[in-house]
């Protein structure tokens, strides 16, 4: 990085953001009541209000969203004629699934082979970090050039839209005349990144029954029908022999013309078993930004160990569908619920609820902003261009904000590269990429302001 005041400012601020992500990792802040104490999420919202106090935030507010969450509100005001700018990131996090497999707590921020190891670094606790370091080098180099909204949602993991319901609800809150998402990530370490598109996305549970209870597999079995077979073969449905997904009516077939992901990188980065296929047809960023994607997140059924010889009464799944801009997420709902009662064999009764929904979003990158962005990015990251990407995952904020405001531009930039595994066992934030993501938010919003 070459040196410059905005860049010194940002790493002599490294210790600190350091021990700040320390205090904010540990707050178990996952916006699922029945596994998590609420009082972990509360403490953790607590935690970025006093933050941005101290930053000088004016109207700093616990908003209490639809969904039982809170979101935090501040606003920093800028020069008498600035461009306001909303800054986004969410303190909640994913379940760390297995402690066991993580190889340090996982509430423990833990430095290992040049990384910050701990649920939420990178998603997207490290994107709170990020605000605060390029809002605190702009303090001592001049000030904040723009007046500055800063949002973190609460339960943007869970996809119970809480703070969209909100900020329909109050719509003068959050405008804006630009928004950086910060919850986005690089193409790789090193590889400044805009994310210009979204998939959408939809959770659908689905219960399947055919008997009042179960039945001794040995008397009963092979004329009384298995609602566990019946889920699997409803899931099976919704691939082709090519792992491809096959929803009836959903169409599969777009391309991607950006930056292309070679199929050696992405083996690698998915950790991809030795002689196992990839799934799907297409170039692979066709497939994970291009394309609709169906994912069996979870089965409700006996586990193996204790299980009894029984003939099962009734099963669940829950399905992810993830769905390219382009597609409305509503519709692709009852399409996929559509299907799922279409290929539920043997007259079993079934019954689909969904449970989350985000749309699809793409960005307008021939927008002022990204041309700001263009440039500081090049700045923290010298001798590399900006490029831009799609991301799979989805963020149902965006296309709220879309809605609400749209004239505002809309950048999504963040922590989350492949190396970070957010959603898994050992996710991690590379402190470089956090500098110097810091470095280029905090030069974009002078660019900005200048523009």
């Amino acid at each position: 990085m070459s040196p410059n005041p905005i860049a010194e400012t940002v790493a002599s601020l490294m210790p600190k953001a350091k021990a700040e992500l320390t205090e904010l990792v540990a707050f178990k802040s996952v916006a699922d009541f029945e596994q998590f104490p609420k009082s972990e999420s509360e403490a953790a919202a607590n935690w970025v209000a006093d933050a941005l106090r101290t930053e000088g935030f004016e109207d700093v507010a616990l908003l209490d969203t639809p969904d039982g969450t809170q979101s935090v509100y501040g606003f920093l005001p800028g020069p008498d004629g600035a461009p306001t700018v909303l800054l986004y990131a969410h303190y909640d996090v994913q379940p760390p699934l297995d402690e066991a497999a993580w190889a340090t707590p996982p509430f423990e921020l833990t430095e290992r082979d040049g990384r910050w190891y701990g649920r939420g670094s990178a998603d997207c606790k490290g994107g709170v970090i990020m605000h605060l370091l390029a809002l605190r080098a702009l303090k001592a180099n001049g000030g904040v050039p723009v007046n500055v909204k800063v949002i973190a949602e609460g339960s943007e993991e869970q996809g119970t839209g809480g703070l969209e319901r909100y900020a329909e609800e109050h719509p003068e809150l959050l405008t804006a005349d630009t928004i950086v998402i910060g919850d986005a990530g690089n193409f790789r370490v090193g590889t400044p990144t805009v994310t210009s598109t979204l998939r959408g996305m939809t959770l659908v549970r689905v219960s399947v029954d055919t008997l009042e209870g179960n039945l001794h597999s040995g008397q009963f079995g092979g004329a009384a029908p298995d609602a566990l077979a019946a889920l699997v073969r409803v899931l099976d449905s919704l691939r082709a022999e090519d792992g491809s997904t096959t929803v009836d009516g959903l169409t599969g077939d777009a391309d991607w013309d950006g930056l292309q992901y070679e199929e050696a990188a992405f083996r690698k980065d998915a950790k991809v078993l030795d002689g196992v296929e990839l799934i799907g047809g297409g170039t692979v960023a066709d497939r994970i930004w291009a394309r609709p994607a169906v994912t069996v997140l979870g089965i409700d059924c006996p586990p193996v160990v204790g299980a009894t010889p029984s003939v099962q009464a009734g099963a669940r799944a829950l399905i992810s569908l993830r769905v390219p801009p382009g597609v409305d997420a509503v519709e692709a709902t009852k399409l996929l619920q559509a299907h799922i009662e279409a290929h539920t064999p043997w007259g079993a009764q079934v019954r689909t609820e969904q449970i989350g929904q985000g749309q699809p979003f793409r960005a307008d990158t021939a927008s002022p902003a990204y041309a700001a962005m263009a440039e500081a990015m090049g700045e923290a990251y010298p001798g590399e261009e900006m490029q831009y990407a799609g991301q799979g995952g989805s963020i149902p904020l965006c296309n709220t904000l879309a809605s609400l405001y749209p004239e505002a531009e809309i950048l999504l930039i963040g922590l989350s590269e492949p190396e970070a595994q957010i959603h898994a066992v050992n996710e991690s934030v590379s402190p470089e990429e956090l500098e110097r993501l810091s470095v280029a938010e905090a030069l974009f919003l002078r660019k900005y302001a200048a523009s």
